[in-house]
């Protein structure tokens, strides 16, 4: 049986066993729903689904949620079986304390006996996808942007940047912003960020977006997506709105944000490391993550990469043809298959035998 790899991220948990040139065969939100049963009541309803995130930012918060949710996925998505439980590698996000990595490790062999173990930070793993072990990611997810500089498949966590601004904050950002120009439109932000899937784009430049927003075209969008006109449809009306998402990733400003945009926040980084790095590193930038898909969002890194300062300029890695479409979206599970069709086969992972010897700190000297 093929090791499952998983990458479990703020808003989608992909997971699957290590086919490495396909997209993960599961994809599923991490957000839950718990019903609170029991004379439990709310609105004075006795029962009442409850959102649980077991994911918070990137890292794992509610591990009675997280166990759920790797139940279904293992057990129910993915087809093991009680008693013959197999082997697993998960994306590790940047900068994980070690006290969470242990206690994931000790969730893995405990309560779901598996037979074998190993993680890698996510940076690496995209590095991986497209065909390099030395390299820089940048990943816009849901929770949080990650900044990883790798060299020789390890990250250099010194120059590493965390910022704790993500794809949510951008749907709400989004969703304040038509509120204004929608007053009479009750919102939700699941809505929102269909909205926000479907329309939101970069502008060419920051001229070119000084000039949408003062000359913007609009299109009315009708609530809920796809349905047929009708009394209880709303109309929303969606215009200079759908570029200001993506140009606060370039000056975060627009968010109340005096950090550099993104481009900069990248060669920063990499400037703290040795100088004899830095063309290895630039120009070889892979951008990765779900809000990193948002249309002209490429086409406007490499346009800024061009205007920046530096002597070496970022230069972005283009996937290889035989690999998914949606590679940007995926890199980090598609990487982890690669990467499971070595470890396992090469005996480099922790085993029973290793955790029960030594316990949950083994993983810190087999995997990281």
């Amino acid at each position: 049986m093929e090791a499952v790899v998983v990458d479990a991220g703020s808003s989608l948990l992909k997971a699957g066993f290590a086919i490495p040139d396909q997209s993960p065969p599961l994809v599923i939100p991490t957000q839950m729903k718990k019903v609170l049963e029991d004379g439990t009541t709310v609105n004075a309803s006795p029962v009442v689904d409850v959102a649980v995130d077991p994911i918070v930012r990137g890292f794992i918060r509610n591990w009675d949620a997280m166990e759920d949710l790797l139940h279904h996925v293992l057990y129910t998505g993915l087809g093991w079986e009680m008693g013959n439980e197999g082997q697993i590698l998960f994306a590790d996000p940047l900068l994980t304390p070690k006290a969470l990595r242990e206690q994931l490790v000790q969730l893995l062999f405990e309560t779901f006996n598996v037979s074998g173990f190993y993680a890698a930070e996510q940076g690496v793993l995209s590095l991986y996808a497209v065909g390099r072990i030395s390299g820089c990611t940048v990943d816009v997810g849901h929770g949080k942007i990650d900044i990883a500089p790798v060299i020789e498949g390890a990250v250099h966590h010194i120059a590493s940047r965390r910022f704790e601004v993500g794809g949510i904050d951008l749907t709400e950002f989004l969703a304040q912003e038509l509120g204004k120009s929608n007053s009479d439109v009750n919102l939700k932000l699941s809505d929102v960020e269909r909205l926000k899937e479907k329309y939101s784009c970069c502008a060419d430049d920051e001229l070119a977006y000084e000039k949408l927003l003062r000359n913007c075209q609009k299109e009315q969008h009708t609530l809920p997506d796809g349905q047929t006109l009708s009394v209880c449809d709303q109309v929303i009306t969606i215009g200079r709105e759908r570029y200001l998402v993506g140009e606060a990733l370039f000056q975060p400003s627009i968010l109340g944000l005096e950090d550099h945009g993104i481009v900069e926040q990248l060669v920063h980084s990499i400037s703290t490391v040795s100088s004899e790095n830095h063309r290895q590193l630039l120009e070889n930038t892979v951008l990765c993550g779900g809000t990193s898909c948002m249309t002209g969002f490429e086409e406007r890194f490499q346009k800024e990469s061009s205007l920046c300062s530096s002597a070496i300029r970022p230069s972005l890695v283009k996937p290889p043809e035989y690999m998914p479409e949606n590679l940007t979206k995926y890199s980090a599970w598609i990487g982890g298959a690669i990467l499971a069709k070595v470890v396992f086969p090469q005996n480099q992972h922790v085993t029973k035998a290793d955790y029960d010897e030594t316990g949950p700190s083994i993983a810190h000297r087999k995997c990281f």
